[in-house]
């Protein structure tokens, strides 16, 4: 008896599926990514307005149903000490997850928030549908010229049931001037 307790302990410590406590699952079911060249020492904001008006950007990081996961100020913190040495991480790139579906349009526009060397950036931003398998919503690229400008990436819908109905590039001014 005391073998087959034992056993079925083990057999239930050793399911994959059963959940750890204080595990939460993360759930996303669209990300936006915008990538800009590694190294670039600019700093370039990504906004993303969902239906209803509610806007995610570095000083509203969760609206809605959206949350900016990674804001990238260029070179700015790119470097950390691990067991005494300096490590760089080059990459440019902000993360934001549609963490549900609300049917309607959605906008992301981009902002060149500051320059250190006074030279354009040119962006990539993909919106890629993760749930239930990864698929490309789209891929595109735009170019920042300037300090201060904003510029719309892209413009999807969303149905009921989170298919994009509609893809544009037209412009819509989202970024809050201060």
């Amino acid at each position: 008896i005391a073998f087959v307790f034992c056993f079925i302990v083990a057999l239930l410590a050793m399911n994959p599926k059963a959940l750890k406590a204080g595990d939460i699952p993360a759930k996303a079911e669209y990300i936006v990514t915008t990538t800009w060249p590694d190294g670039n020492p600019n700093d370039l904001d990504t906004w993303v307005e969902d239906p209803a008006g509610n806007k995610v950007w570095f000083r509203a990081r969760e609206a809605g149903l959206m949350h900016l996961d990674r804001d990238d100020r260029g070179v700015t913190n790119d470097a950390i000490v691990v067991n005494g040495r300096e490590v760089i991480n080059p990459l440019n790139q902000e993360v934001v997850t549609l963490r549900g579906i609300a049917p309607g349009e959605y906008t992301v526009n981009l902002h060149y928030y500051d320059s250190k060397n006074g030279e354009a950036v040119p962006v990539n931003v993909s919106v890629v549908k993760v749930n239930p398998q990864a698929v490309v919503a789209y891929y595109g690229s735009l170019t920042l010229n300037r300090k201060g400008d904003e510029g719309t990436a892209v413009r999807f819908t969303l149905d009921e049931n989170g298919g994009v109905t509609d893809v544009n590039t037209l412009p819509k001014t989202l970024v809050q001037r201060q």
